[in-house]
């Protein structure tokens, strides 16, 4: 499933074509998604200017000149394409060519701008809702969301509050969506690779009795921050389904250090450990025992 800086890195290329146009047409092309489409989806679009495009955690929020916003996931497999007239955006040199299953554009947009932006999606896993922006903070599927990682409000002293006395493993807490929002499982290993943390390390080691950041909490904010950076700025990570709106693929991977690299020498300057894998709660974790302590 995309995580932040993919999504990131779509709300980017999204952006050109929708902020500021009006979406002229919206047209759903099943029933369904991952949810139902509400009975008024389409009616509360069209004619619309999208006044700004924005990212809470993995979803795309696209604001409305009516007050409401159109929230968007793109699930396990969904991408969107920006199509100019009849040519869709230039690929680049990590093209990878789209699904050419057009049963699976399940929902379209023509925007003002002559741009149709179109959602594929091969497993429906995807959703959209609109929603009124005055409940935005009341929505199920956003209410409880810890801080943005990126947002300036992130900090050791924050991280070290969220995980004061908690029970649960390092990586545990930094996945869940309520501590902090956007991260998964792809750069939680990277970060705490970086910040030499054990995915095994209690959470709550990251603060002091008294509940003050530990300086494995200043270590392992400075991790988050550099990784997620540089993954927006490489178009984040295409392992599967991700890839922009141009068609090209996101290049991190190659930037990985312990990620899906089991059996490898660490690269850490002088150590001479191994990177590793074991199932953590239900997904694997990459790490090297020799310098993640």
């Amino acid at each position: 499933m995309p995580e932040l800086p993919e999504v990131e890195t779509v709300r980017r290329g999204l952006q050109p074509a929708m902020e500021g146009a009006t979406i002229v047409r919206a047209e759903t092309r099943r029933k369904d998604l991952r949810f139902p489409f509400q009975k008024d989806f389409v009616a509360r679009l069209e004619g619309q200017t999208v006044i700004g495009l924005g990212r809470r955690a993995k979803y795309l929020l696209a604001d409305l000149g009516s007050g409401d916003v159109l929230l968007m996931h793109l699930g396990m497999s969904g991408s969107f394409r920006v199509v100019e007239g009849v040519d869709s955006t230039t690929p680049g040199d990590f093209h990878y060519p789209r699904n050419e299953d057009r049963a699976h554009d399940h929902v379209m947009f023509q925007m003002s701008s002559g741009a149709a932006v179109v959602f594929n999606d091969p497993r429906r896993f995807g959703y959209m809702k609109v929603i009124a922006r005055k409940g935005l903070d009341d929505e199920p599927l956003l209410k409880g969301l810890g801080p943005e990682p990126l947002g300036n409000e992130f900090d050791a002293a924050m991280l070290s509050r969220s995980c004061w006395n908690k029970k649960t493993s390092l990586k545990a807490a930094l996945l869940d969506q309520r501590v902090v929002a956007g991260l998964g499982n792809i750069y939680v290993c990277e970060a705490l690779f970086r910040s030499h943390l054990s995915p095994r390390r209690l959470a709550a080691t990251l603060a002091t009795k008294k509940g003050e950041p530990t300086d494995h909490a200043g270590r392992l904010v400075e991790a988050i921050h550099g990784v997620l950076n540089q993954a927006i700025k490489a178009g984040g990570s295409s392992l599967r389904d991700h890839r922009q709106t141009s068609g090209e693929l996101g290049y991190f991977q190659h930037s990985f250090q312990v990620y899906d690299r089991e059996g490898e020498k660490c690269q850490t300057p002088k150590c001479k450990g191994t990177v590793k894998r074991f199932t953590q709660n239900g997904r694997s974790t990459f790490w090297c025992p020799t310098c993640q302590k």
